[in-house]
């Protein structure tokens, strides 16, 4: 399979380097390989703060909060087949706020490597239309799926010990 990742940084507060590109990367090719996802495709990428996030999800789910992570799906696997004869399938945009990502990380005492690779993966789910809100067997087949991919990728709660904090320097 070929993936092809686009990255756009649209935040000042964390520094995005080639480091966690390649984990995000990593993260969303261990999760569609884990699927067995086969077909060559893309995703966007795009790097927000809490502010860029909130506006988001205020314009397009109606919740005038900040979140972590949105995911934008271009086909909704249920009902669509998967285009056949494109070069690269486009499965759609992940956009993940690096700022609620730092905090979250904080609270959950883990580090903001982990914390990125674990909102990558959900976010990928979801982009396969994976939807834990429609209740709770969906909510724990999700997470039964995202911690089996954090687990392939070595990147546990308490694995990975990287002092990384999220911040710039």
């Amino acid at each position: 399979m070929k993936l092809k990742v686009y990255f756009n940084n649209e935040q000042k507060k964390i520094s995005v380097d080639s480091d966690l590109q390649s984990l995000i990367r990593s993260a969303i090719l261990e999760t569609l390989q884990s699927e067995d996802f086969s077909n060559d495709c893309e995703v966007s990428v795009t790097f927000t703060d809490n502010a860029g996030i909130q506006a988001l999800n205020r314009d397009y789910r109606g919740k005038d909060t900040p979140t972590d992570v949105l995911s934008f799906p271009m086909f909704d696997f249920a009902s669509e087949e998967i285009p056949q004869g494109e070069a690269l399938i486009p499965l759609g945009d992940i956009v993940l706020s690096l700022e609620r990502a730092g905090e979250q990380a904080k609270e959950y005492g883990h580090s903001f490597r982990r914390e990125t690779a674990f909102l990558t993966v959900h976010s990928t789910l979801h982009l396969l239309g994976y939807d834990h809100e429609i209740s709770t067997a969906a909510d724990a087949d999700m997470r039964d799926r995202q911690r089996a991919v954090l687990k392939k990728m070595q990147i546990g709660r308490q694995s990975d010990k990287s002092t990384e904090s999220g911040k710039k320097e």
